[in-house]
């Protein structure tokens, strides 16, 4: 099945121009399949078209085809169901990260429209799956003349309110170089050692992400640790992964944390679930990382449920995604970001920086498509405790790329830890004069002192405003 996929990426200019003129001709037939009546129309087409789409696309009759997008490669076959990839956590040989004998299917929509003339990125924004079509024939609705439903890189924006603007934000704007600082929330129901650890940074950055399901992995849910931190005088970053919650949930989640006092909130896709403490659990994956920007946006700016309903009060929130220049498809990446700042993020943090000339190569592409002028590129940056757990990470943990001279270096030393602090202090310096570059978001799990410490050591420490 899956050889017959790659051929068919690889013949995606032929397909598609067959795909195009069977468009063309298609509504000839509406009035014929009206006679018949649609859903006997469906029923004689849908089990030719699942037969036909899944022998050459491994098609799962989304009911929601975008095909002609996409390269001719299925986006279904996504191990995270994803509308507009890639993900972060592409293998470094172009492995699926839930999957890792599949190549990227995002990889291979590259390639795709790369043959069709579309070029290697996207160029507009795919929309969640609409379940209630899942089975359905898309064939029917190609006759009957309905069109694809996508949204163009660069959306309106309406607004029905004024917003309120706070502190995280402000200083994302303010050109000053801002900092940020990651802590995992506890594996406890009582919040002290949350605010234990929080306190180091008291003072210290603009703002403190509270991870959520890190790995795959369980703790206190984000939102209700980022409450925690709101309520206790700090500005959290609530992160939101898509992977566990369907749209209802999140929604609900967003609200619930802005209403206490959460105004930042970072839309993830998700790490996958095979490599954390729960392997049997469920994959949601309902909307990507795109699809729940846009979701938190509308409600936003438009003050509207995904459903249209109106809400009572829209939260102000400030809304961010995430970037990883340092896997593959390197190419895509720019494409990828381009998209997420269209569907609403106005800061990126990027996975771990280890090598700082990737990062400039990358941040080239960016100035040139003056993406660092309407978002805030903020790099993440960490250390560990040595360089075996440095290692561990990088061939453990899929979207991780440490150049083995980082490795070697920190191997070689007395004080591997010293060391490790004293990498990632140059890595904060070489980051300051990238052009570009917004802040930086250090990361490193327990890891709290040595954080505070390359902070202190980096001539970053400044007081941050509280509350939101």
């Amino acid at each position: 099945m899956r050889a017959l996929r790659r051929w068919s990426v690889r013949h995606a200019a032929g397909l598609k121009a067959l795909y195009d003129a069977c468009s063309r001709i298609a509504p000839a037939f509406a009035r014929p399949m009206r006679l018949l009546g649609r859903a006997r129309a469906e029923a004689l087409l849908a089990p030719v078209e699942r037969v036909a789409k899944g022998a050459f696309f491994d098609c799962r009759m989304c009911g929601t085809c975008v095909l002609s997008r996409t390269g001719l490669a299925c986006p279904t076959n996504c191990g995270k169901g994803m509308r507009n990839g890639p993900c972060g956590g592409v293998r470094p040989d172009g492995g699926c990260e839930v999957d890792p004998t599949m190549r990227c299917v995002w990889i291979e929509a590259g390639e795709g429209r790369a043959r069709v003339g579309a070029g290697s990125g996207a160029t507009e924004i795919l929309p969640p799956i609409d379940r209630r079509l899942e089975g359905r024939s898309t064939w029917v609705r190609v006759i009957d003349g309905e069109k694809e439903q996508v949204t163009p890189l660069d959306p309106a924006r309406p607004r029905d309110h004024e917003r309120v603007i706070h502190s995280f934000e402000r200083a994302c704007a303010s050109g000053v170089f801002v900092t940020t600082v990651e802590i995992a929330p506890p594996d406890s129901a009582d919040p002290s050692t949350l605010i234990a650890r929080a306190e180091r940074f008291r003072g210290v950055v603009d703002a403190i992400n509270i991870t959520d399901g890190a790995g795959g992995n369980c703790h206190m849910s984000s939102a209700a640790a980022a409450a925690v931190l709101a309520a206790n005088g700090h500005v959290p970053v609530c992160q939101i992964a898509a992977r566990d919650r369907n749209r209802i949930a999140v929604q609900g989640d967003m609200l619930g944390a802005a209403a206490l006092g959460v105004r930042n909130v970072l839309c993830i896709t998700g790490d996958d679930v095979g490599q954390g403490d729960h392997p049997d659990a469920k994959r949601v994956f309902d909307l990507d990382s795109i699809g729940l920007l846009t979701i938190a946006r509308r409600m936003r700016d438009d003050g509207t449920f995904a459903s249209g309903r109106r809400l009572e009060v829209a939260p102000d929130l400030f809304l961010g995604a995430t970037a990883n220049p340092f896997v593959p498809p390197h190419e895509d990446r720019i494409d990828n970001l381009a998209a997420k700042i269209a569907a609403g993020a106005q800061f990126i943090q990027t996975q771990f920086c280890f090598d700082v000339t990737r990062l400039e190569r990358f941040m080239e592409r960016v100035r040139d498509r003056g993406l660092d002028r309407r978002a805030a590129i903020i790099v993440g940056v960490g250390t560990l405790s040595s360089a075996k757990a440095l290692t561990w990470m990088a061939h453990h943990v899929p979207g991780v790329h440490v150049p083995q001279g980082v490795i070697t270096r920190i191997a070689a030393a007395k004080d591997q830890r010293a060391e490790g602090l004293e990498v990632l202090v140059e890595t904060i310096d070489a980051l300051r004069a990238v052009p570009g570059v917004a802040g930086v978001h250090l990361m490193g799990h327990r890891n709290e002192d040595v954080l505070a410490e390359a902070i202190r050591r980096s001539g970053l420490a400044r007081p941050a405003t509280a509350t939101a």
